[in-house]
């Protein structure tokens, strides 16, 4: 049985969200519920839960806040929110899962399927680490934790140059590193990764407009990026990335 802790100030929010955990997820148990950080806390510390559904605009302290005064994060996330578009971002870029409020069913039983009994704490404090940066540090959406066959890895997007599909994964392609394939589709990453940075300039092809050398000409034509790289640009592509580069 996975033990749970609800951390949440809305009354309301606790109620549904228990109910629809006993009700759809019969392999957790909730075993504390907190309205607030500072109690939420305190139970972690008490009952040493496997997961935590962690609200994270909450008075006082919010559930960002929150983690960074916990010493030993051996369980896994799962953020509780209402729309906000920039900390959804943020949350997604370090790998965590989250629910919008009010919460889907089927998106809550999809989140507790994916807990596992064993969590590694340290790529846990990566993931943490890279959600603090992001949202907290640098304002700005500048580290991405990226699945690949020896788990997570963590890496500035600013390094990465392209990414290409390949078949139900993804290349990868690095200013300052090796090539890596990634478990995420292109589309997953084209999804994620900010618009004002990266161009899907064909359906194999995402680049990151920083590294532009050239454009040749042709029907579509070629995009040349700085290291040496040519990918193909989409004609149905041609109009919305000419009107990128001015």
């Amino acid at each position: 049985m996975i033990t749970a802790i609800i951390i949440e100030d809305e009354a309301k929010s606790r109620l549904s969200l228990r109910q629809k955990l006993l009700d759809y997820c019969k392999q957790l148990t909730v075993v504390a519920e907190a309205v607030n950080a500072q109690e939420g806390i305190r139970l972690i510390e008490q009952h040493q839960p496997q997961v935590i559904f962690l609200d994270i605009e909450m008075p006082l302290m919010n559930g960002f806040d929150m983690l960074q005064q916990i010493p030993n994060k051996n369980f896994h996330i799962i953020f509780t929110t209402a729309y906000n578009q920039y900390a959804i971002k943020a949350i997604r870029y370090a790998a965590f899962d989250y629910l919008l409020k009010p919460v889907d069913i089927e998106e809550l039983k999809s989140a507790v399927e994916k807990i596992s009994s064993q969590i590694s704490v340290t790529e846990q404090e990566k993931k943490i680490e890279t959600l603090h940066q992001n949202l907290v540090l640098n304002k700005g959406l500048n580290k991405i934790a990226i699945p690949a066959s020896e788990g997570l890895l963590f890496f500035d997007i600013k390094n990465i140059v392209h990414l290409e599909a390949n078949s139900n994964y993804t290349n990868i392609f690095f200013n300052n590193r090796p090539k890596l394939v990634s478990s995420k589709t292109l589309k997953d990453f084209e999804e994620l990764l900010s618009k004002d940075i990266f161009f899907r300039c064909h359906h194999s092809h995402i680049i990151n407009m920083e590294f532009i050398k050239k454009y040749i000409r042709g029907d579509g034509g070629q995009i040349e990026l700085q290291d040496g790289t040519c990918v193909d640009l989409a004609r149905r592509k041609k109009e919305e990335f000419l009107k990128l580069i001015g």
